[in-house]
């Protein structure tokens, strides 16, 4: 081996200033384009978890409502799919084994509202969304089990 071909290998080991910044500037490229879609989906994947909660919460009302007859009253709320309830209306044929295993809270950890009987059908169900209050727009906008109805 001579002298000139060891000065080519130590030549070629490691990566020069301009491959790093080029690689660097790809990368900073790829997360700039990726991190905003990313981000912007939290909302929205929030909104349909509700949608689906609100959904199966709708259909153990149905079958609450099939073995007794009527929905819950207000006042025995949303616990009455998972524990008996007491007071009027009383459930002649409850389901021992219950309706759901617990209540979900909403994604952004508000309870679910339940009116019995409601103004949109037999029961209002929703969600205020993100802002937890009446109204809004966008994730802050209120969802209603009747909107995930087919």
């Amino acid at each position: 081996m001579n002298l000139r071909n060891l000065n080519k290998r130590v030549d070629n080991r490691g990566f020069t200033l301009i491959e790093i910044m080029v690689v660097m500037v790809i990368l900073g490229l790829l997360v700039a384009i990726v991190a905003p879609n990313i981000m912007g989906r939290s909302d929205q994947a929030k909104v349909t978890v509700a949608e689906t909660q609100l959904s199966n919460i709708a259909n153990a009302l149905d079958l609450y409502r099939l073995d007794n007859s009527q929905y819950p009253s207000t006042q025995q709320g949303l616990q009455a799919l998972v524990t008996k309830p007491s007071g009027s209306p009383e459930p002649k044929n409850w389901n021992p084994d219950g309706y759901l295993k617990s209540v979900p809270e909403d994604p952004w950890g508000a309870e679910y509202q339940y009116v019995s009987p409601g103004t949109e059908g037999p029961y209002d169900l929703y969600s205020y969304g993100s802002d937890g209050q009446e109204g809004g727009d966008g994730d802050a906008a209120d969802i209603s089990a009747w909107d995930t109805k087919d």
